[in-house]
């Protein structure tokens, strides 16, 4: 297949574009990086820096959109937001719109999402026949998929990935806290009640790849593994993966001080379930979270 990637960069654009080339598809890489660093992250693909450069001589059969800049790293001013928004957002909507003038139209777009669609939900088991909560990121997460969905009108089958805690060696949120853990200053976030809903890199990029050759998967994908886990469960397991104890807490007054309403992708709880890939019976390789981290660490 020929498959166009924004974010292939990213944590999870870089470990999809490695398997994908090692599967013999074609890729093209839309990124503001210069083409040098696109390939020395990416391998050997065809880097392209605007959307205004996507033709029909590329001939794409698929598109994965991922791009986005980075949620957590800085305070959501509203200047920020309004970067959050252009980058997720707005991209998308650009991108449909240049696929709407294509004669050659790629038959697929999956288009990133979250699980922040849900917002704060407590103990509630969430599906994707849940409905969107009304904070920032729930708003982010349902304006993005919202603009995705626009390419369904012409007649391109959409999926929106709405994407968990990926778990992978290098980067993401096991990237931050792995150093800590291994110091033995591994610590419980808040009351550690709250649910974390997480996915194994491995899993993901072949749910991804699921969703690309499936003619009939369209619709929203939570994409993450079947059993979240608690912060506290999780904290012990990063603990013993490590060989460490994780006898700490950080008060969640603290965090809501230090990271104001970024706090609540720490202490807000999802308890998400992938009920399309367990209809579908799909084979998570790592299903458990101690599994997974064994394998990571």
């Amino acid at each position: 297949m020929n498959i166009l990637i924004t974010g292939g960069t990213g944590l999870i654009g870089k470990a999809l574009c490695a398997v994908l080339l090692s599967n013999g598809h074609k890729l093209t890489v839309l990124s503001r990086q210069s083409a040098t660093a696109v390939m020395d992250k990416c391998g050997q693909v065809n880097p392209i820096s605007s959307v205004d450069l996507i033709s029909d001589d590329m001939q794409l059969d698929a598109i994965i959109n991922l791009a986005g800049e980075p949620i957590v790293d800085k305070p959501w001013t509203n200047k920020r937001k309004q970067i959050l928004l252009a980058s997720r957002v707005g991209l998308t909507k650009a991108l449909v719109a240049k696929l709407s003038e294509l004669h050659i139209k790629p038959q697929v777009l999956l288009s990133g999402s979250a699980i922040g669609y849900y917002g704060d939900a407590g103990e509630q088991k969430l599906t994707e026949a849940d409905t969107h909560a009304s904070d920032f990121g729930a708003y982010l997460c349902n304006s993005w998929e919202a603009e995705a969905n626009q390419a369904k009108a012409l007649g391109i089958r959409v999926c929106t990935l709405r994407t968990g805690l990926v778990l992978a060696k290098q980067g993401g949120l096991l990237g931050k806290m792995l150093l800590p853990f291994k110091l033995g200053l591994g610590a419980r976030l808040g009351s550690g009640k709250q649910w974390m809903s997480w996915v194994h890199i491995a899993d993901y990029v072949g749910m991804v790849q699921h969703l690309l050759h499936d003619s009939q998967a369209e619709g929203a994908y939570n994409m993450t593994a079947p059993n979240p886990v608690t912060n506290a469960d999780f904290t012990h397991a990063l603990a013993t993966a490590v060989n460490k104890w994780a006898l700490f807490s950080t008060p969640a007054m603290l965090l809501n001080v230090a990271l104001g309403q970024r706090a609540y992708m720490l202490l807000g709880s999802q308890r998400v379930l992938p009920a399309k890939f367990t209809q579908l019976h799909y084979p998570f390789n790592y299903a458990s979270i101690d599994a997974a981290l064994q394998s990571l660490v």
